[in-house]
Parts: C-alpha cells; structure tokens; sequence
C-alpha cells in the first residue's frame, strides 16, 4: 500500500532536521523557519515541494500512476531537488533545489 510519506531515505538530496518547539505551528511558519535554515546552505534556494505530515496535504497536489513514492516527492526528484528538510520529525517536510 502507497502512503503519501515515504520513508525517510526515500527523500532527495542532504537531509536536515529541525525541531520547532510550537505546539501550535502552521504551514507558513513552518515554511519560513525551512527556507531560513536552507539559506543557510544555499545562497537561492527553490522549493520544489512539501507535504504537511497532520493533514496528508502535499503540494504539488499530482496523481501520477503507481509507484513506490508519492507524486510530491517524484515532482521535486524530477527537477533535480538536492536538500529535503525536517520540521518536527515529518510534521512538515519541504523538498528544496539548492544550486551553488
């Protein structure tokens, strides 16, 4: 059966983790404290994807056949997406293109 979070070797690229101690964090927040930390590594960092771990909500919302990782995760490998990061153990997890 397919879920719509694969594990987490199955993300693209460097991994980095971060934790967040908001108990009421929300995706922009989330998103914000992600794009800071992958500034951090790259100058210009471009989101590719994420997925909100609470809801199952993803972006980009695809339907593409059958495989072994949601569409999510395939549209940010596709475009060569090289740094996922984090937030709270999958709470949030943004998928990022990072080109030096």
């Amino acid at each position: 059966m397919i879920t719509n979070k694969p594990r987490g070797q199955d993300y693209p690229g460097d991994h980095i983790k971060i934790g967040i101690d908001d108990k009421d964090l929300e995706l922009v927040k989330a998103k914000e404290f992600a794009k800071q930390k992958a500034k951090e590594l790259c100058p210009d960092p471009m989101l590719l994807s994420w997925y909100q771990g609470g809801t199952g909500e993803s972006y980009p919302n695809l339907e593409c056949g059958r495989g072994e990782k949601p569409a999510w995760v395939l549209y940010a490998e596709s475009r060569g997406a090289n740094l996922t990061i984090d937030v709270n153990d999958g709470q949030y997890i943004f998928i990022y293109l990072c080109v030096s």
